[in-house]
């Protein structure tokens, strides 16, 4: 599937300062990336490119010497890949068979206490018998129960939070799920994106859960199809994948994103509901 994503982010920074922004499609086997341009409106802008450590996640880091107001264009055309499994048959993976780069995504993380939520998840879907099956459920039920409302959070808002608020954004919706997955003895991990048909169109959080060794995508706000989504990068919660990181005195003034299609023969994938099948970015 082949996607144009870009963005636009604009800044004003009134002394020399340092930004790292994480806005740019990973770069894989399976996810190719078939032209890429990454322009800023000032000359004297120091550009660096970064791979996050023990990861795979994409950053610029950028040293801006004075003040300015900055102006960063980012465009690609993506070809992206994915499969569609089905899980009807799935049993849980024992925890000792797990590769140890899994491990780390069944612990609680800074906005995803998933030893907080035990008791909620195993009385709601701990009765489940198939691993994907309690997904499935578990997203349905974010879906139906937390109301998407924008601005009703902030950058501190926790999967614990937004159980208690019932209301949130993208970002929480994927902490809700990647806790729940965990607490639930389900590998779970943090997404972030480009997303066709999200509307407005912005950066999109998702969560993979680790099932039959793949990591397979779910989105409990059900906003974009899941075979729209250009991935950025991936870690625990949002900690490990903002889209940007600002040091100094940076103040962010507006921003464009931007996700389409570059061929024509698309037919968009979602699933709620009682479904097996689940869809993995290769």
């Amino acid at each position: 599937m082949k996607l144009n994503v870009s963005a636009q982010l604009d800044y004003n920074i009134s002394s020399a300062s340092t930004l790292i922004l994480n806005i740019q499609a990973l770069r894989t086997q399976e996810q190719k990336i078939l032209h890429e341009e990454f322009i800023v409106s000032e000359s004297d802008v120091k550009i660096d490119e970064l791979t996050s450590v023990g990861g795979e996640n994409r950053m610029m880091r950028l040293a801006v010497p004075k003040a300015c107001k900055l102006r960063v264009n980012y465009k690609a055309t993506v070809d992206t890949s994915y499969q569609i499994n089905n899980y009807r048959k799935l049993t849980e993976e024992p925890i000792s068979k797990l590769d140890p780069e899994i491990l780390p995504y069944l612990n609680p993380s800074r906005y995803c206490q998933s030893d907080k939520l035990y008791r909620l998840a195993a009385h709601m879907f701990g009765d489940i018998d198939s691993p994907f099956a309690q997904v499935i459920a578990l997203t349905n039920w974010i879906n139906t129960n937390i109301l998407y409302l924008s601005g009703s959070t902030n950058s501190q808002t926790s999967a614990f939070d937004t159980v208690t608020e019932q209301a949130g954004v993208c970002r929480d919706f994927a902490h809700l799920g990647i806790a729940l997955c965990r607490a639930l003895t389900i590998p779970a991990r943090y997404f972030t994106g480009y997303a066709y048909k999200l509307k407005p169109a912005d950066f999109h959080a998702c969560f993979e859960a680790y099932l039959g060794d793949n990591w397979v995508l779910f989105d409990a706000t059900g906003l974009a199809p899941l075979n729209g989504m250009v991935k950025i990068a991936t870690g625990r919660d949002a900690a490990d994948a903002p889209v940007s990181s600002l040091f100094g005195n940076v103040r962010g003034t507006g921003r464009l994103i931007s996700c389409e299609l570059a061929e024509d023969d698309f037919k968009p994938y979602y699933y709620f509901g009682n479904k097996f099948e689940g869809l993995s970015y290769l």
